[in-house]
């Protein structure tokens, strides 16, 4: 079932970004067909953004109530039917719309790592996330290059709704997936049954999975989420800020053309396939915190060297992009090895989630707002520098904590 598993994961992960994203691509001709001002087009992808922050805490319980599969069709379902109002409605609907993909998502964002968590051997736990992040990162990319040509050929709003074909897709895999899922444990169950009824019980067998709540996890791993809380955050900031906001400091700064600086920027985004797939392959045979600590300086690098060497930019956004990649497989890495329950992993993933996309809610206009109040990019640049130095601490701090905790929650002497 495993590899139906990761490919499921993949699906899912297409269909965790693209929806925002798609919008960005076709934003005038939107507006013309829906008369938005400035901010009603913000909300297409600030919206979304923002209910992953407030809504996060009521996903987690979600999860736990109905389950991780459960969780999934509702995501994807979600997806779908927001997607198609988003396309089809009057204004007022398009904005609906995009309210029930943002809450959809926040589903996704959470029940993800708790099926990784769950399903995957714990040495393949950082290569199964770093492949989840590429493959969000790729549906982003996918979409903003298929958007644009789709809605020159028939139209913004049957632009916008191709992408519900995702969904479909993805709903479709996951109803077949659970329900081979449930036959072969109900195969399995009938087994053990005969087993026992022929007089040779299985002790192993019979004993109940512990499910250990928040309130059971111990005091370490309180900890390392407080501190993953706080470089998700660190990780948001830097993110949102420089996604939102790097092409006008390249125009303004640099000189360059919009295309240009656009092209440049989009550096920033695919550079992130690397940082995703290179933590994993860092952790198989360094310490878990030297993947963070790379991560860390290829972060630090970006606010540093656009300060310090602005002319290199097309160097930085390449670094930058790595980093966030790396940083977001690293991050929730860390929380689906020291979970000790399904429970505890959501729970642990809505916190994180929670701080992290409360700052990328609030950074970026702030960022804009030092801008306007300064004349300048060196506050917005010094406030990247400020979330990645937080990124920096305690992301190190909960890496090295978490060497000590095998698959499982359970904290053990760590050797180094």
């Amino acid at each position: 079932m495993l590899p139906w598993i990761i490919l499921g994961i993949v699906i899912l992960a297409l269909n965790l970004r693209a929806p925002i994203i798609a919008p960005t691509a076709i934003l005038p001709a939107i507006q013309e067909g829906t008369g938005f001002s400035a901010a009603g087009l913000g909300l297409l992808t600030g919206l979304p953004v923002l209910l992953f922050a407030l809504a996060t805490p009521l996903a987690g319980k979600f999860i736990t109530r109905l389950g991780a599969e459960a969780t999934v069709l509702a995501c994807l379902s979600g997806v779908l039917v927001g997607t198609i109002l988003r396309s089809v409605g009057p204004p007022w609907l398009v904005l609906v719309g995009t309210g029930i993909i943002g809450l959809a998502i926040t589903l996704g964002n959470i029940v993800v790592p708790v099926i990784i968590r769950r399903e995957v051997p714990w040495e393949q736990v950082s290569m199964v996330t770093g492949l989840y992040s590429a493959m969000m990162n790729i549906g982003s990319m996918a979409t903003l290059i298929g958007t644009g040509p789709l809605a020159e050929a028939f139209g913004w709003r049957w632009a916008l709704a191709a992408w519900a074909g995702l969904a479909f897709v993805g709903l479709g895999f996951w109803m077949v997936l659970i329900r081979v899922r449930v036959r072969r444990e109900g195969e399995a169950a009938r087994a053990a049954a005969a087993e026992s009824a022929d007089g040779a019980p299985s002790t192993e067998a019979a004993a109940p999975v512990a499910k250990q709540s928040w309130a059971e996890a111990p005091a370490s791993f309180r900890l390392i989420i407080a501190l993953l809380i706080i470089t998700f955050s660190g990780q948001s900031t830097a993110y949102y800020v420089t996604t939102t906001w790097l092409p006008s400091y390249l125009g303004d700064t640099i000189g360059l053309a919009p295309t240009v600086a656009g092209s440049t920027a989009s550096l920033f985004q695919i550079a992130a396939i690397l940082g995703a797939f290179g933590v994993p392959l860092l952790a198989v045979k360094t310490k878990p915190w030297v993947p963070v600590a790379i991560v860390a300086a290829l972060w630090l690098s970006l606010p540093v060297g656009l300060l310090a060497a602005p002319g290199a930019y097309w160097l930085w956004a390449t670094t930058g992009g790595i980093a966030q990649g790396g940083g977001f497989t690293a991050i929730f890495s860390i929380i689906a090895r020291t979970a000790g329950s399904d429970a505890q992993t959501a729970s642990a993933s809505a916190r994180v989630q929670f701080g992290g996309y409360l700052a990328a809610t609030l950074a970026p206009p702030f960022a804009g707002w030092l801008n306007t109040a300064t004349g300048g990019w060196t506050a917005p640049l010094l406030l990247i520098l400020a979330a990645t130095l937080a990124f920096t601490i305690t992301g190190l701090w909960a890496a090295r904590r978490a060497g000590g905790f095998p698959r499982g929650g359970r904290e053990v002497l760590d050797p180094d």
